[in-house]
């Protein structure tokens, strides 16, 4: 008993209301933010023009951009597609032009600054099949919860699993709300970090939930209120250094990456910060809210058979 009062050196739990109404406040800022600014979706869902031309040499990302800037494009997308003399470039579309249009107005602009560039070739993507891939990637969110919650009553008991689903549910909309606040590009690869925060964010709650029940087993004379802020010390340096050897890549990757996966390492880099967050202080305290106790966890044993022993 001696061994966890030492572990046990920071009240986490002592906070809880205030982090919870901070959280409260912050979903209610996101939801205000979606109903009135929206997301600003890239051209995966709302449609556009795909450039593909060739450069009889090497290039660099940013001329391309720079000159699609000059040319009017300024929210042009470009990367390297193939080699580095091949670059993709995604148009939005824009009211009263069509998609030939839009080309031949970004063939001028890349050969105003270099006239050895050649297309090679054009598609257009329609708004249809933006919207069939956010209503996808909306299911398969809706879907990967679904399936969080029959994990962890099969794997534990019904009292962890709101709050396991309320903790990863949050993160996603932090994450949503801050795109939303701030007209950051949505598209294909934030929705990819999206789904692998809620992975991310589980992984992280199922370590403290897992200590809570190997806690509730072994500790016989504490609250639930103790056992559960034991737990959450006991695993804080485990959750500290995953999420610091995390965010040191995904740091790397958001300034050194390049513009393609720069929101896609931003949206990362908030789901590590939220998902570490709500684990200690949104999936263990509802589960505290909600009564989870000793008897909860315990096996029960079955009762001995007697019935050889009668003479």
């Amino acid at each position: 008993m001696e061994l966890f009062k030492k572990t046990s050196s920071i009240d986490f739990l002592k906070i809880r209301y205030f982090v919870g109404v901070t959280s409260a406040l912050l979903v209610l800022l996101t939801i205000w933010s979606l109903a009135t600014r929206g997301l600003n979706f890239g051209i995966d869902f709302t449609g556009g023009t795909l450039v593909e031309v060739g450069y009889p040499e090497a290039v660099v990302l940013e001329d391309v951009r720079d000159a699609l800037e000059k040319g009017g494009f300024p929210q042009a997308q470009a990367q390297h597609f193939g080699a580095s003399t091949d670059v993709l470039i995604r148009l939005a579309p824009e009211p009263g032009k069509e998609s030939a249009k839009l080309s031949e107005n970004a063939m001028q602009a890349l050969r105003a600054q270099n006239p050895a560039v050649e297309m090679r070739r054009v598609e257009f993507v329609g708004p249809q099949i933006g919207a069939e891939l956010a209503e996808q990637g909306g299911l398969a969110m809706i879907y990967a919860l679904i399936g969080i919650f029959i994990y962890i009553i099969v794997r534990f008991q019904w009292r962890f699993a709101p709050g396991a689903i309320i903790a990863t549910a949050h993160d996603v909309v932090i994450i949503l709300g801050v795109f939303s606040l701030f007209q950051y590009e949505f598209d294909l690869t934030v929705l990819a970090a999206i789904l692998a925060v809620i992975g991310y964010s589980l992984n992280d709650t199922i370590v403290v939930y897992d200590r809570i029940r190997e806690n509730f087993r072994r500790i016989r004379k504490a609250s639930s209120y103790e056992i559960i802020n034991i737990a959450i010390n006991q695993t804080m340096s485990r959750t500290i250094m995953t999420g610091l050897t995390t965010l040191l890549v995904l740091v790397a990757l958001y300034f050194f990456g390049g513009k393609t996966i720069h929101n896609f390492s931003l949206a990362l880099i908030l789901g590590i910060l939220v998902g570490t967050y709500s684990s200690v202080y949104v999936a263990s305290a509802i589960a505290l809210a909600l009564g989870v106790s000793k008897a909860d966890l315990m096996v029960s044993k079955p009762e001995d058979d007697r019935s050889g022993a009668q003479p």
